[in-house]
């Protein structure tokens, strides 16, 4: 489908005003770590989120929402949030929590995540939930092709990198539908990790240098991919992607509303725009963000913040007072 551009871009740097979202929506999932209920998780991590969202000064839309996929509380596509008064005029995408079910379940790499990039700059995937994927990180960035056999990428990506591919570390969704992928890579003789679930983590950290992760491969959610492609253009990583029908009733209706599954989706085409801010918060403890740890009187988070034009990075861990934060409103927070 083909985006609406515009020559709107936001003007301030909102990178730290995003983090108070991830964190807000972190603070309130994980009380419910373990507990089974995937849906009270979400609902708690949505309102949380929507509120924070609301106190700042933007004209923001909704471009990928939460709840459509997960049947869960939304921040729907096209829901308007920000104060809505003035601002950078922005589109945004949200995870509140991306691996609900190793938060209910109280596993490992929950994070709530945020990107936003301005108005008319994000693919809106519509109703299609899922998509092909390869993600690497910048000693890889030009040397993927999706399109092309997972051992020919494997290899280029072990030239580029300087590795053998006996030392590459690939990440792939556990899944039925990976099946012929992983014997491929086991075939070629690379190391594996297989994850649950959260593959946008899986994917920044294809671009983060101590977490071991060479690439992404696999077919996983869309909106997942947008948003990874909001931190990796920041991150000066890459990913591409292509379209993914489960079925050919499904296929149909793409192909009625305009939608190429031949097309491969480029970092330009996922995200256009470098003036891109991403924000994560670690719910459950990962591999890339430790999970929030709850206090006496507060508790403790810790964030990855990166804004896309500088490519200034940030780790952030923010000690939370309740006492001190009762009486304020979200846009004090």
């Amino acid at each position: 489908m083909e985006k609406t551009m515009t020559s709107r871009v936001p003007t301030r740097n909102l990178a730290l005003e995003l983090v108070r979202v991830t964190e807000a929506a972190a603070l309130a999932a994980g009380r419910l770590m373990g507990r089974g209920d995937k849906n009270a998780a979400d609902k708690a991590a949505v309102d949380a989120m929507r509120l924070v969202l609301n106190s700042i000064v933007m004209k923001g839309v909704i471009v990928i929402g939460e709840g459509e996929k997960d049947e869960a509380p939304m921040l729907y596509n096209g829901e308007q949030v920000g104060t809505g008064d003035y601002g950078p005029e922005v589109d945004i995408a949200v995870d509140p929590i991306d691996g609900t079910r190793p938060l209910a379940n109280g596993n490992l790499n929950s994070i709530s995540i945020v990107a936003i990039a301005p108005r008319g700059t994000m693919f809106n995937p519509g109703p299609f939930l899922y998509m092909n994927k390869i993600a690497v990180g910048p000693e890889a960035k030009g040397v993927i092709d999706i399109e092309r056999p997972i051992t020919d990428n494997l290899k280029a990506i072990a030239k580029a990198k300087g590795k053998r591919l006996e030392d590459l570390t690939c990440v792939i969704l556990d899944r039925p539908r990976h099946e012929q992928m992983v014997a491929e890579m086991r075939r070629a003789g690379v190391r594996i990790r297989l994850i649950p679930d959260g593959d946008v983590a899986g994917a920044l950290m294809t671009s983060w240098g101590d977490s071991g992760i060479d690439a992404l491969f696999g077919i996983g959610g869309t909106p997942e991919g947008v948003i990874a492609a909001c931190a990796l253009r920041a991150m000066e990583g890459e990913i591409q992607g292509k379209l993914y029908a489960r079925n050919e009733d499904e296929k149909r209706r793409g192909l009625e509303q305009g939608y190429d599954f031949n097309k491969v989706l480029t970092m330009d085409d996922l995200v256009s725009s470098d003036d891109v801010f991403f924000a994560a918060t670690g719910i459950t403890n990962g591999e890339l963000l430790k999970g929030v740890k709850y206090l006496a009187d507060g508790a403790l988070t810790d964030s990855l913040v990166v804004r896309g034009l500088t490519g200034t990075i940030r780790e952030i861990t923010a000690h939370h007072r309740w006492h001190k934060l009762k009486n304020l409103s979200a846009i004090d927070y």
